[in-house]
């Protein structure tokens, strides 16, 4: 899974628009005439292409701050309804300038950026109409994880960094005052989440409240200064992050767990399915639209993750029946209490992956023309959310790779984690999965910015589940322990096509959901408890992982039918990768057009040769 932390929140927040028609802003160039040259044409998409990312990064700091983009370091997103309006105002005004740029004659690539930011632009105004503002936190994402999460992402180089990161813990509490009112009107309108999980969230504001200033997740960066900071500047701002984490931050915190113990988790709702709030229904078939970028309804998706069930299930039979065992119940019960498939410690854990990621990483150009510069870390998951987190996740390092891509593992509970799912995970989350697309990704050239920041849920964690495969294609898995957590790893993402939809289209209870886990698969439980919550939290979400592999593979089966002997793998793979991340519908043309181009340069080979 790669995490998305701090995405676009204000910039790109579906909102409650109030209509009216958006105004261009005195000073913006109109688009050229339809006559321009293409030169001309081509400069002015570039420009309004380069706006709209600024635009982006200026209303959401926090992530610009990720990226190693220092400009508002002192800043945080204003999350109050008048942002989520003007945002879509703002949005409305570049769908008019876009849609009057002529891009005929232009180059592919230009033209696939002007796709791509139109469709964006337009999916917000189209999702605004379920105001996602008024649910904003679950125990998975919102402004009381993402926060302390952002710290670990800063850089601290000088007086200036340490400054404006003062200047940013004074303005929590005005966040957290804005995040309050969006929820307190979703509470009006019956927008809220499960109970239950808004439980999970006191618990963790509670934890975070409740930390010594100098343990606190935001006093990390006074760990380690510069040397070039010398003592008595140290001195200083170490007394002056003290006192804004001691009189804004956790103060805030405890407010925002009060508010959330007294008020919000009375009015949270019984039942767990989306499809319970206020237009639930098309809400949901929007998340899955979303999710998938395919025109699948939760009918369809449900069936194929019945389908893909018991595929996997055939597959996972024979490998236990080569080990010994008759069924797969006997095999889950002897692998849950074999000390040798689970981890002696949470550095063992940790260790694990690494070894498997040092393994691939030298096949890599077996596989790809194309690979990453950035570098990669494996490091354990926060304490103050490994409770409610997933088995691993992957955060993007920063472009120019100063910060790595890093595989957060989840230690809690080490002992009942199965080391049969380490090999699998470790390709999705790092490479060839994640961090190798990723990284790619935002060390292309010659495309926009937003190109190499997108991000498609099918695309993404489709090619991260498809990466899976592709260390049994050159050898791995030899441990049939390793092979059966492959598949059991597949299984996992075939079954939240049943469970998601299940829950959130057809009513299922959460103890359905549990159960068909366990009736499928020997998932440990830790696991299996966190996810199922994840899904009640996140609708649809879950559905890209395995809609995105079929996808991929699809393509891949139709080039290898088309050109025969003349199909590269790498050249393939290449050609998903060489475009940034892309809806699996636009990936589906990127690959026809590959096809149609091989076929000519094989064709004209031919004739070359006679």
């Amino acid at each position: 899974m790669r995490r998305v932390a701090l995405v676009l929140t204000a910039a790109l927040t579906l909102g409650n628009f109030c209509g009216g028609t958006a105004v261009w802003a005195a000073g913006q160039a109109a688009a050229p005439a339809a006559n321009a040259s293409a030169e001309t044409r081509s400069k002015a998409l570039s420009a309004l292409l380069a706006e709209i990312w600024e635009d982006t990064l200026k209303h959401a700091p926090e992530f610009a701050s990720s990226l190693g983009d220092k400009r508002y370091d002192d800043q945080l997103s204003d999350y109050s309804v008048t942002e989520v309006n003007a945002s879509l105002s703002r949005g409305l005004g570049f769908i008019q300038r876009l849609g009057a740029i002529d891009t005929t004659g232009l180059t592919s690539q230009e033209r696939l950026s002007s796709t791509l930011m139109m469709r964006s632009l337009i999916d917000q105004q189209q999702g605004a109409q379920f105001k996602e503002w008024q649910m904003p936190v679950n125990q998975f994402n919102g402004l009381h994880t993402s926060l302390p999460m952002l710290v670990a992402q800063l850089s601290f180089d000088g007086v200036k960094d340490y400054d404006n990161y003062i200047a940013r813990l004074k303005k929590i509490p005005t966040a957290f005052a804005q995040v309050r009112t969006n929820m307190e009107l979703g509470m009006e309108a019956r927008r809220v989440p499960p109970a239950y999980l808004m439980e999970k969230v006191v618990v963790q504001a509670q934890t975070l409240a409740g930390q010594k200033p100098a343990d606190s997740a935001f006093a990390t960066p006074l760990k380690k200064f510069p040397k070039t900071i010398g003592v008595t500047e140290q001195k200083r701002i170490t007394e002056e992050v003290l006192a804004a984490i001691t009189t804004d931050v956790l103060p805030a915190y405890r407010h925002f767990a009060g508010f959330m113990k007294v008020q919000y988790v009375p009015m949270s709702r019984k039942e767990i399915g989306i499809w319970s709030i206020p237009g639930g229904d098309a809400y949901y078939a929007y998340l899955v639209k979303q999710s998938t970028t395919l025109n699948k309804t939760p009918d369809e998706i449900h069936a194929i993750g019945m389908a893909e069930v018991k595929r996997d299930e055939a597959e996972m039979l024979a490998i236990v029946k080569k080990m010994g065992f008759t069924d797969l119940k006997t095999f889950s019960a002897a692998l849950k209490t074999n000390p040798k498939e689970h981890p002696s410690s949470k550095e063992a854990l940790l260790e694990a992956y690494r070894g498997h990621l040092a393994e691939m990483k030298p096949r890599l150009p077996e596989l790809f023309g194309r690979l990453p510069k950035a570098p990669l870390e494996v490091v354990a998951v926060p304490a103050y959310a490994e409770k409610d987190q997933a088995a691993a996740y992957y955060e993007q390092g920063t472009p120019d790779g100063s910060r790595p891509g890093r595989v957060n593992v989840n230690t809690y509970n080490f002992a009942d984690r199965s080391l049969a799912a380490v090999e699998n995970v470790s390709y999705h989350e790092g490479v060839p999965g994640h961090h190798l697309q990723i990284a790619i990704s935002q060390e292309l050239t010659g495309v926009p910015e937003f190109r190499k920041q997108s991000y498609y849920t099918a695309y993404t964690e489709g090619w991260a589940l498809y990466s899976e495969r592709l260390g049994k294609e050159i050898g791995f898995y030899t441990d049939p322990y390793s092979d059966y957590g492959r598949l059991e790893g597949d299984m996992w993402r075939a079954i939240r096509l049943v469970v998601d939809t299940g829950v959130h289209s057809k009513h299922w209870t959460r103890q359905q959901m549990v159960d068909f886990f366990h009736d499928h698969s020997a998932i440990d439980e830790t696991n299996v408890q966190a996810e199922v919550d994840r899904y009640i939290a996140w609708p649809g979400q879950a559905l890209g992982y395995k809609m995105g592999q079929l996808k991929i593979l699809e393509l891949r089966a139709r080039a290898q039918t088309a050109l025969g002997p003349k199909f590269s793998l790498k050249g393939f793979h290449d050609v998903v990768l060489d475009s940034g991340a892309l809806p699996m519908d636009v990936l589906e043309q990127q690959v026809d057009a590959w096809i149609a181009e091989q076929k000519i340069a094989t064709q004209k080979s031919g004739a070359a040769t006679k």
